[in-house]
């Protein structure tokens, strides 16, 4: 042992060019305290494995994600507070100073700890995931990536969008990818003297004609109003969630080709204007 600690005074002393006393006693100290780091980094591993084996199969690539940083976390910790203690510093006194300092910053961090717990509500409650479209707070886009201060989207236009976690517990939020299909809503109107019943036929004709709309829930017609210039009606279709946006399209323009070949006429408003030699004047406006 006294060779050994020869040894390491002597190289210690070589490096740092200060000559440096080691007895034996701080020789096995620094090897404990060397073999405890090691010990706690072979756990942590150890658990990191043991999680990715058993848990991580039935976890999303978020929530893996997640349990990886929280172990990481963990492991930092521990290390610090083990290296603290081997230097002699009271933990405590630190945990006091920090609940001193949290005090004079609590109203700054108030909002980023709002978030944090948010979020956890967020990753339990799994109301969506990645991949999936969603609304929230008059944005829709694409969620990117799922974490504790925020969630990630994408939008349409390809703009990236970061939502804060306490908006999305606090807001409603649509998931437009929770099911399998989404309905299509195409609204129009027909002149007062058009026949509703061929109307509803021809209508649901196209839709079931439609290449993007799926026979099960099967296409109907809904009449929602009597307006001004025409009967008010909805063609209500459904398609799958990743073709939601073409057959919008595609219905549309189908809709559109099919009343101009049966002679359906889409009214639009009319202004009749009565002059003071008692003549009128209509003005129009296509809707």
């Amino acid at each position: 042992m006294n060779k050994l600690t020869t040894s390491i005074e002597t190289l210690l002393s070589s490096i740092s060019g200060i000559k440096i006393e080691l007895t034996s006693e701080k020789l096995v100290g620094i090897l404990q305290f060397i073999g405890t780091l090691a010990l706690i980094y072979i756990f942590f591993k150890i658990l990191k494995a043991l999680s990715k084996k058993f848990l991580f199969k039935k976890m999303s690539m978020q929530t893996q994600h997640i349990i990886k940083k929280a172990i990481d976390y963990s492991a930092f910790v521990t290390i610090v507070l083990t290296v603290f203690h081997r230097l002699g510093i009271d933990v405590s006194g630190l945990l006091g100073a920090a609940g001193i300092a949290g005090i004079a910053i609590g109203f700054a961090a108030q909002t980023s700890v709002s978030n944090v717990i948010s979020g956890l509500f967020v990753i339990t409650e799994r109301a969506f995931k990645i991949g999936d479209t969603i609304e929230i707070a008059d944005i829709i886009g694409t969620v990117q990536s799922i974490n504790l201060l925020s969630v990630a989207l994408k939008t349409f236009d390809s703009q990236y969008v970061r939502v804060p976690s306490e908006t999305i517990i606090k807001a409603n939020l649509i998931n437009y990818s929770h099911f399998p299909f989404r309905r299509v809503k195409t609204e129009l109107s027909v002149s007062y003297d058009t026949d509703l019943r061929r109307v509803e036929t021809i209508l649901i004709d196209t839709a079931k004609k439609n290449r993007f709309i799926v026979d099960d829930p099967a296409p109907s017609v809904l009449w929602t109003a009597f307006a001004s210039s025409g009967i008010s009606c909805a063609l209500l279709a459904w398609t799958s969630v990743q073709d939601y946006g073409s057959a919008r399209n595609s219905i549309f323009i189908d809709i559109d080709e099919r009343l101009k070949k049966e002679g359906i006429e889409i009214p639009f408003d009319q202004l009749v204007v009565h002059t003071e030699n008692g003549s009128e004047k209509t003005a129009g406006k296509k809707s």
